[in-house]
C-alpha cells in the first residue's frame, strides 16, 4: 500500500469497516496482547453505542485476554457495591446494585448497557474461584463523606478503638457534609482545613490495621483494600475541594492524578489476590487520550492517559471513540434535568467531519505507522460531557488535538443513539429532533 498523501486518504485506506459483530474487535484485541492496561474512551457521557461497544470489547478482553478488572469513571464506594454484586456477594440484583450512583449524572452508570454488562459478568464469575473472579471498581474522588463513613464502618468491625479515633479525625471535615462549602471555607481561612487529620487516618490504616490482617483470608484482604482506598479518596478529595477555589487546572490535575494512583493500586491489588492485574478502564476521551497531544498541554493540564504512558509506556493502550451526529443523554446545566438531545453535525474543520466525509459510516482506525503520519496535524475534536450546549458548540465542546499522538486507535460512528437511563423522566422522553433547532 502506498503512503497516503492526505488525512482523508489515510483514513480511507487504513480504516476497517464495522459490521456490528464481535469480529469487529479482532484487530484491537491483537493490539492488546502483552499490555496490562486498556483504556476505552467515549466522546460523550451519554451515547448508548459507546457503552455497548466497550462492553463487547471488555467481554472479549476478559474471556480471551485474561483481564480481571474493570475500572470506571465512577466514585469508589458507589462502584464497590457493583463489585460485590459481580462477585456474587450480597442480596442485590443488577438494578439495585447500581443504586449507589445517586450523584448527578446518574445516567452515566445507571443505564441499560451497564446493567446488562454486570449481569453478564456476575454469571461469568459464578464458575470461577474467588481469586479468579473479575471485579469492577471506581476511579473517582467525589465521595469524600461517603468514603469517610465507609472507613469508620470498616474500623468498627476490626478495631473499635481506631473507629472512634477516625470518627474524631473526620469530624474536622465539618458536620455540614457539603464538600464545596467545606472547600470554600477552608480555602479562604474561614475554618481550619482537615488535611493533617485525614492524612493521619490514611497512614494509620495503612500500617497498624494492615499489619494485623490475616493475609490468607481473601475476604479480609478485600475489605481492607476497600477501606484503604476510601481513606485515600478522603485525602485527595479534601485537597480537591479546597483547590476548587483556585485555578481550574489544579482540580483537573488532582483528579486525574488520583485516578492514576488508584489504577496502579488496583492492578497491584488484583495481582496480590491471585489474578493477573490486567485492567480495562471506561472513562471519557478527555481523561484517556494523552493530554500532551491536545491544547490542554498549553493550559498546564495533564490527564490519566498521559500519566499512564509516562508510567508504563507501551504497557497501556489508549482507545478513543467519536461520533459525527445523532442523539445523546445530557443536561443543560449542572444538576439539571436529564434530556434527550440532538448532537449537531460536526464542524467542518474537525476530525469528526473528516471521518464523516470518507462515507465509511462506522469504522476502526489503528493509529500506527502510515495513518499516524497524516493524522498528526492538529484539528478540532469534540467532547461532550454531562452537559451539552449546542448554542455555544464551538466554545463549549471543541478543542485542538493531534489524534495520532492522542490515541493508539479510534472507533468512529457516524450516527449514534442516546444511552437510556434506568429511570426515564418525562423530560428525557421529549426527544429533540434535528428540525427543532435553528
Amino acid at each position: 500500500m502506498h503512503t497516503p498523501t492526505t488525512p482523508f486518504v489515510a483514513v480511507r485506506e487504513y480504516a476497517r469497516r464495522l459490521d456490528d459483530r464481535d469480529e469487529d474487535y479482532d484487530e484491537l484485541l491483537d493490539m492488546t496482547r502483552n499490555r496490562q492496561f486498556v483504556l476505552l474512551g467515549e466522546a460523550t457521557h451519554g451515547t448508548q453505542d459507546f457503552y455497548r461497544m466497550r462492553a463487547a470489547i471488555t467481554r472479549r478482553l476478559i474471556v480471551e485476554g485474561g483481564f480481571d478488572a474493570l475500572a470506571i469513571e465512577g466514585d469508589w464506594p458507589d462502584t464497590w457495591r457493583v463489585n460485590r454484586f459481580v462477585q456474587g456477594d450480597g442480596n442485590d440484583d443488577a438494578t439495585t446494585a447500581l443504586g449507589d450512583f445517586e450523584r448527578f449524572p446518574t445516567w452515566m452508570w445507571r443505564n441499560r448497557e451497564m446493567r446488562d454488562f454486570i449481569t453478564w459478568l456476575r454469571a461469568y464469575n459464578t464458575e470461577k474461584s474467588a481469586e479468579q473472579r473479575v471485579g469492577v471498581y471506581g476511579l473517582d474522588l467525589y465521595s469524600m463523606y461517603r468514603s469517610a463513613d465507609a472507613v469508620i464502618r470498616y474500623l468498627e468491625q476490626v478495631d473499635p478503638e481506631q473507629a472512634a479515633v477516625a470518627r474524631q479525625r473526620y469530624a474536622a471535615l465539618d458536620h455540614v457534609r457539603e464538600p464545596q462549602a467545606y472547600g470554600y471555607a477552608a480555602a479562604f481561612g474561614a475554618r481550619p482545613d482537615a488535611s493533617k487529620e485525614v492524612v493521619a487516618q490514611l497512614t494509620q490504616l495503612r500500617t497498624e490495621t494492615f499489619a494485623a490482617l490475616p493475609h490468607q483470608d481473601l475476604a479480609a484482604f478485600d475489605a481492607h483494600f476497600f477501606a484503604e482506598r476510601n481513606a485515600e479518596v478522603v485525602v485527595h478529595a479534601e485537597n480537591y475541594y479546597r483547590a476548587m477555589f483556585g485555578r481550574r487546572v489544579n482540580t483537573w490535575n488532582l483528579r486525574d492524578a488520583h485516578m492514576c494512583r488508584t489504577l496502579a493500586a488496583l492492578a497491584h491489588y488484583r495481582a496480590q489476590r491471585g489474578g493477573h492485574g490486567r485492567v480495562v478502564v471506561w472513562a471519557h476521551n478527555s481523561h484517556l487520550g494523552d493530554a500532551r497531544a491536545t491544547e490542554a498541554r498549553r493550559q498546564g493540564e495533564w490527564n490519566l492517559g498521559q500519566l499512564m504512558r509516562e508510567a508504563v509506556g507501551t504497557n497501556v493502550l489508549l482507545v478513543g471513540f467519536s461520533t459525527y451526529t445523532g442523539h445523546v443523554t445530557a443536561a443543560s446545566e449542572w444538576d439539571g434535568q436529564t434530556e434527550h438531545k440532538w448532537v449537531r453535525p460536526a464542524l467542518h474543520d474537525s476530525y469528526e467531519y473528516l471521518f464523516h466525509s470518507t462515507h465509511l459510516d462506522r469504522f476502526f482506525l489503528p493509529l500506527a505507522a502510515e495513518p499516524a503520519e497524516r493524522l498528526r496535524e492538529p484539528m478540532l475534536e469534540r467532547a461532550i460531557g454531562v452537559i451539552y450546549l449546542p448554542q455555544s458548540e464551538r466554545q463549549s465542546h471543541y478543542f485542538e488535538a493531534s489524534l495520532a499522538d492522542q490515541f493508539d486507535a479510534v472507533f468512529h460512528l457516524d450516527e449514534t443513539s442516546a444511552v437510556e437511563p434506568l429511570e426515564i423522566s418525562h423530560q428525557w422522553r421529549k426527544r429533540e429532533e434535528p428540525m427543532a433547532t435553528p
